[in-house]
């Protein structure tokens, strides 16, 4: 059974992303120690604003602890606000400095007050970008690729080859999953996706 640390540093939707876990047949550990360097694999997950994610995780010390957990080679994935961080820098509220692990910023979907609402709520549609075989995919149809998002913030400059599933919200293309080398990225939450979310989760767990 392999362990999965969610990281907890209270930004987190933790209880359920520690449900679906154990659903998948993982072994889910919540931690800011350490001793986190040790599991199989890192959960960052994240509900809330860029700038207090970032302001708690230095805090903690957790800044060092994530790349540590990634230059060891140990796959790492964000789901949510969990996901934004891993970029460079967010413009919400302030202009935030992330972790710096993919290329991109955090900005506000763009979409004019008269024509739609924040945040992006719903059960959307994702389309793969990369050649089929993405692993986080794997195990799932076109018809499957369906998650439920809510931001109003979304990743924005990423390079292409680490885009590996989009949507759309409002006519506005929404960057929707994220990888580069052993750590990825999710905008929607897998955890709270059904089926197709456990599959996500289950797929990131044979990786570690």
């Amino acid at each position: 059974m392999k362990n999965i640390v969610i990281l907890d540093y209270g930004l987190g939707n933790v209880r359920s992303v520690t449900n679906a876990l154990s659903a998948v047949g993982a072994n889910p550990l919540i931690s800011n120690e350490e001793s986190a360097l040790h599991a199989d694999g890192l959960i960052i997950p994240g509900v809330g604003a860029f700038p207090h994610a970032m302001e708690r995780l230095k805090a903690a010390g957790l800044v060092d602890l994530i790349h540590r957990f990634i230059e060891n080679g140990k796959p790492v994935l964000g789901i949510c606000l969990g996901m934004q961080l891993l970029f460079e820098k967010g413009s919400e509220f302030v202009n935030t400095e992330g972790l710096g692990i993919i290329v991109g910023s955090v900005d506000r979907i763009s979409i004019p007050y008269d024509r739609g609402r924040l945040p992006h709520i719903a059960w959307s549609k994702v389309v793969q970008t990369q050649p089929v075989g993405e692993i986080l995919f794997s195990g799932l149809n076109e018809d499957e690729l369906r998650f439920y998002f809510v931001h109003s913030y979304a990743a924005a400059e990423v390079p292409t080859e680490n885009i590996i599933g989009l949507t759309t919200y409002m006519g506005q293309r929404v960057v929707a999953a994220v990888r580069r080398g052993n750590v990825w990225g999710t905008q929607f939450h897998p955890e709270k996706s059904g089926r197709s979310g456990l599959q996500i989760l289950k797929n990131f767990v044979s990786c570690c």
